[in-house]
């Protein structure tokens, strides 16, 4: 029934019948004819055409806001009809960074439980922008990311926000000092999360602004591994503080100044998607903290 509104708010989107076909995976013929027949029911243009580009004009936007709306009140009925129809558990499918799993998940499981103790969870841990992924494509309800996904057509509330420190080995001359200029560590040594990581796209924005490409020696997936490789004295690391972190005795932290050393941590869901109740009830938990 969806499909029904659907392919009109694609192609406002689009403003292209090409592009708007590929992405409904129907014939660009068939598409035209969709729009010709709408207008014609109507009795107005919904486009300005310019060559093979279309504009949408006035009455097009009208159109296509109420169709937005139609859409998603659409899907979250069928998504009501579905609950009405679900006598098992109630489950909420949860994704988030392998740094969150010692404190900030635990925490709140623990407070959606003390609410709902029939609720149950199936988790996924991976990097943010496989998370990111898996809202978008529904196969996770909820992510816990950082830093907020600008490319991806997700909502993101924020939940907190992490200070970032320095991490060197313990004999590191950096280690007796306070702080230390970010722009000074250009010839250093790093341990770095691999790629499509969070504190990964952070170190390497930071670089950039910096002006210098970053000498990474290993690549890693969890953070307590970078602490620990730090403290083997393989190199030094951008951190976030968490309230759970215990560095080992060969790794110091030090404030680091020059760059915006904190990262936003916060909770995704796919834009427009219908959540389920128990997903929304963990939303309004989330984020009350």
């Amino acid at each position: 029934m969806r499909d029904a509104v659907w392919w009109f708010v694609v192609l406002a989107d689009e403003e292209n019948v090409t592009a708007a076909a590929a992405r409904l995976h129907i014939p660009q013929p068939t598409l035209s004819r969709r729009l010709g027949r709408l207008e014609r029911q109507l009795g107005s243009t919904l486009f300005d055409r310019h060559g093979k580009r279309l504009h949408l004009n006035a009455a097009g936007r009208l159109y296509a806001e109420h169709l937005r709306r139609a859409h998603n009140e659409l899907a979250a009925g069928e998504q009501a009809v579905r609950e009405l129809q679900v006598h098992g558990p109630r489950v909420v499918h949860l994704g988030f960074l392998h740094s969150f799993g010692t404190w900030l998940v635990p925490e709140l499981i623990q407070r959606t439980r003390e609410a709902d103790p029939a609720l149950r969870f199936e988790l996924v841990q991976d990097a943010a922008d496989v998370i990111t992924a898996k809202v978008v494509s529904g196969d996770v309800d909820l992510g816990i990311v950082s830093p907020r996904p600008l490319d991806a057509p997700v909502s993101w509330r924020r939940l907190l926000r992490q200070r970032v420190q320095l991490a060197v080995p313990a004999g590191d001359p950096l280690a007796r000092r306070q702080t230390a200029a970010f722009s000074d560590l250009k010839d250093r040594e790093f341990v770095a999360m691999a790629r499509g990581f969070g504190m990964r796209q952070l170190l390497d924005e930071a670089c950039t602004a910096a002006g210098f490409e970053p000498h990474i020696t290993v690549e890693c997936q969890e953070l307590d591994t970078v602490a620990g490789l730090v403290g083997a004295g393989i190199g030094i690391a951008l951190l976030p503080d968490s309230p759970d972190r215990r560095l080992p005795a060969g790794a110091a932290l030090v404030q680091v100044t020059g760059i915006d050393a904190a990262r936003e941590v916060g909770l995704i869901w796919a834009r427009g998607a219908a959540l389920s109740e128990p997903a929304r009830q963990v939303r309004g938990i989330a984020t009350s903290r």
